[in-house]
């Protein structure tokens, strides 16, 4: 069922936050695939990060189209990442589900409507939803699917990899709640999606990986805040990275938001963080055999093949 202005709003409420900065090239495209959700009962919270194109007369015009459903807000042009976290200490006391959305991918019809059932089934703890995405070409029009997730999804994954990717992440009412509380507790993050996930994993929350085929087409083009890196130039570049110490910073500051959050932390979750947190600053063998100890692990083993190297050269 394709919404318009018209449609009478149905389902549980969904209130979408979308970050935006100079994204005027593909912002129309994204509000559409937005208007045309087979789920109609949503609502869209823009924070626009010092945009210096046309973003907000396009998001000021979707708006005169859908009275009452797009709200606009001013971002702390500091990046992403704090634009997001920013939506989310601000997000409304009457949100229900939670979602968030990228200014440049195209969701397909479902995309909402594919989340809600097993959100609705997780009872009232907090869940969040993620899944799999398409990398879209848009020049050739090809289409890579992101891989499927097989391995627990839980703060020994957590800690040392991402796999709910922002785009993909539906919260059910606990989850938002959960997510205001703690952000407004947290300062700047790497990345809000890998925040959320650290979140989820650290307080006992679900996280529900939808493994089925995407309903999302992930953008890929040179501006990319985060892009696929499925390339080997890609592969080759995020190594030269971690031995140049970004991977343990994003780990320092991954680790000092959830201190910020400790008394919101599982017992066993406080544990962890801080035997990995000693594991990082030991002597070489102390250090491995310390993660060995704590088991930490990616998705496919390959990375985490790749992870150990790292924890071995001392770039964790």
């Amino acid at each position: 069922m394709t919404s318009n202005a018209s449609s009478i709003p149905h389902g549980p409420k969904i209130t979408i936050l979308m970050g935006i900065h100079n994204g005027a090239d593909h912002l129309a495209a994204q509000l559409h695939s937005i208007a045309r959700q087979s789920h109609t009962n949503w609502r869209l919270i823009c924070s626009d990060d010092g945009s210096t194109d046309n973003s907000l007369k396009i998001i000021y015009n979707f708006s005169e189209t859908r009275p009452g459903q797009v709200t606009i807000h001013t971002g702390p042009c500091s990046g992403f990442a704090d634009n997001f976290m920013s939506l989310i200490r601000g997000l409304p006391e009457d949100a229900e589900y939670v979602g968030f959305a990228d200014q440049d991918d195209i969701w397909l019809p479902d995309k909402l409507a594919r989340a809600l059932p097993s959100l609705e089934s997780s009872g009232g703890d907090p869940a969040l939803y993620c899944g799999r995405q398409s990398y879209w070409y848009p020049k050739t029009n090809r289409l890579v699917h992101s891989p499927k997730m097989a391995r627990p999804f839980t703060l020994r994954n957590a800690l040392i990899e991402n796999v709910a990717s922002g785009n993909t992440i539906l919260l059910n009412p606990a989850a938002a709640n959960l997510a205001r509380r703690a952000a407004r507790k947290t300062g700047s993050v790497f990345a809000h999606d890998w925040w959320l996930y650290l979140l989820m994993t650290a307080t006992g929350g679900a996280v529900l990986f939808d493994n089925d085929p995407p309903q999302i087409l992930y953008r890929q083009h040179a501006h990319n805040a985060i892009g696929a890196g499925t390339g080997v130039l890609c592969q080759i570049r995020r190594k030269a990275e971690v031995l140049r110490g970004v991977f343990s910073q994003r780990i320092d500051k991954n680790l000092q938001a959830l201190r910020a959050v400790e008394d919101l932390l599982t017992p066993q979750a406080r544990d962890l963080c801080r035997c990995f947190s000693a594991a990082r600053h030991a002597s070489t063998g102390a250090r491995l055999l310390a993660i060995h100890r704590i088991a930490l692990y990616r998705q496919r083993r390959a990375q985490t093949l790749g992870f150990w190297g790292a924890a071995s050269l001392g770039c964790i």
